[in-house]
């Protein structure tokens, strides 16, 4: 866009009451930073007006005697906050002397899309979004909803009407951003939520979903207590997860390439989705490590410890149709629930068809997880990988014998096995480059050991007057 472009969107953002524009970036761990900008000096910062010292923060891999990295951000990006209207939200790519900045995670994103756009293809995401609700106590959390301890309570109706003020708050403003929300509900723990909402390319979808969590906690601490996106904040209840809902088009017609109605395995997926799961799963020690990034995620990645029995977390490399117990699963597509007929054969079918990622939450940087996660299906399509045949079982009844029967792997267990599987994995290198793949490796082990050297109050409790 030129400069008479940015005035006609300045023009646009101020009619409609926008007095402040976040010029924004998301750092390497998911946060996002911006600086305010008043609306009068937009122009100046769509032209990369806005700097930011790169050594303050981890990961964009400048000392404190380099130049500043230039926000620059994307005009087809930009949206009005529902709940807070005199504000846009800017997102954008660093820039350093008006060259791309390679350790900008968005910018990690743009090359996967674009190396996906050079096979013609177009990577869609949709990400289902959960999230605790709690307080702050001493020593701990507690649900935000004090009534809300009821055991079973996955699609809780009275748990769901009692926080009902604060969704249909957040869900409208989700709508009245374009999001198309299908439907909300009570997940299976402690004041926890789920939002579906319509997918769309991933890097629109990765934006939304830095918003969301801006949203999300903004709004809580309105209503009093705070909105928590760690994974696992009760050891008895199962975690939160961001399910990566993924399909690939033409780029160029818009068509799905996923369904095959003639699919021998029975999922109904084509050779090319194939192909893709198959990359995703031959790297998924070293993708975890970016779609579940941090020690607590790890506390949700296993078998059981939830009241409910089961965690519905996946802890195998493995895939599999409508199973729930698989890292990557294919859902059951039902034409009829949009209009077109039952035959497997409709376009609706086809089109519908999809691959569900489980193994990611949402503590994520969502570009660098999703930019992981195309860059290992794109190696799949590229190397014409095959996954094999899907497991029709439950995975969380197989013992060790039958798992090496099937040739299954467990993922990793903590974040320093999937640190040091992506280490191992070039993809990593690949797809962050060799500077990001560094600094990523550094901070994660850095966390690690942080916690790891942490005597916890369990210890205490377990060996101080044991022997």
């Amino acid at each position: 866009m030129g400069a008479d472009e940015f005035v006609k969107q300045q023009r646009g953002l101020a009619e409609n009451g926008v007095r402040h524009c976040l010029a924004a970036y998301v750092d390497v761990h998911g946060i996002a930073k911006a600086k305010s900008v008043p609306i009068s000096h937009f122009p100046r910062m769509m032209r990369g007006s806005e700097l930011f010292t790169g050594a303050a923060l981890d990961g964009l891999g400048q000392g404190p005697e380099d130049d500043e990295l230039a926000i620059h951000p994307d005009p087809g990006a930009i949206v009005q906050l529902p709940w807070r209207p005199s504000v846009a939200w800017a997102p954008g790519n660093l820039k350093y002397h008006d060259e791309p900045w390679p350790m900008c995670s968005r910018t990690v994103l743009a090359r996967q899309v674009e190396r996906a756009a050079a096979l013609d293809l177009r990577f869609n995401l949709g990400i289902e979004c959960e999230v605790y609700l709690v307080r702050r106590d001493e020593g701990g959390v507690s649900p935000a909803n004090p009534n809300d301890v009821i055991p079973k309570m996955a699609y809780d109706v009275i748990g769901l009407l009692e926080n009902l003020d604060w969704l249909d708050e957040v869900v409208g403003y989700m709508n009245e951003l374009g999001w198309d929300v299908h439907s909300f509900d009570h997940e299976d723990a402690k004041s926890q939520f789920e939002f579906d909402f319509a997918y769309a390319d991933v890097m629109t979808m990765c934006d939304r979903f830095v918003l969301w969590r801006m949203m999300m906690k903004e709004v809580s601490r309105r209503h009093g207590f705070e909105a928590t996106f760690m994974p696992k904040p009760y050891a008895d209840q199962t975690g939160s997860g961001a399910h990566f809902n993924m399909s690939i088009t033409s780029s160029e017609t818009g068509q799905s390439l996923m369904g095959d109605a003639a699919d021998a395995r029975g999922c109904g997926l084509s050779k090319l989705a194939y192909r893709f799961l198959a990359g995703t799963l031959a790297h998924a020690p070293a993708v975890v490590a970016a779609t579940c990034p941090i020690v607590n995620s790890y506390k949700r990645l296993i078998k059981s410890g939830s009241m409910t029995g089961f965690t519905w977390a996946p802890i195998y490399i493995s895939y599999g149709g409508n199973n729930r117990t698989h890292m990557m699963r294919v859902p059951k597509v039902r034409p009829q629930i949009e209009g077109a007929g039952a035959d497997e054969s409709d376009e609706h079918y086809l089109s519908g068809r999809r691959i569900e990622c489980r193994a990611v939450d949402p503590a994520m940087n969502p570009y660098l997880g999703a930019a992981m996660m195309l860059g290992a299906g794109l190696d799949g399509i590229e190397h014409d990988l095959d996954p094999g045949d899907p497991i029709d079982l439950n995975m969380y009844e197989l013992d060790q014998a039958e798992l090496d029967r099937l040739g299954v792997a467990t993922l990793p267990r903590t974040l320093l096995e999937s640190i040091e599987a992506f280490a191992a994995d070039d993809l990593g290198r690949q797809v962050m480059g060799a500077d990001l793949f560094s600094a990523y490796i550094a901070l994660k082990e850095a966390e690690w050991w942080d916690y790891h050297n942490t005597v916890s109050p369990w210890e205490i409790d377990a060996y101080l007057t044991k022997f």
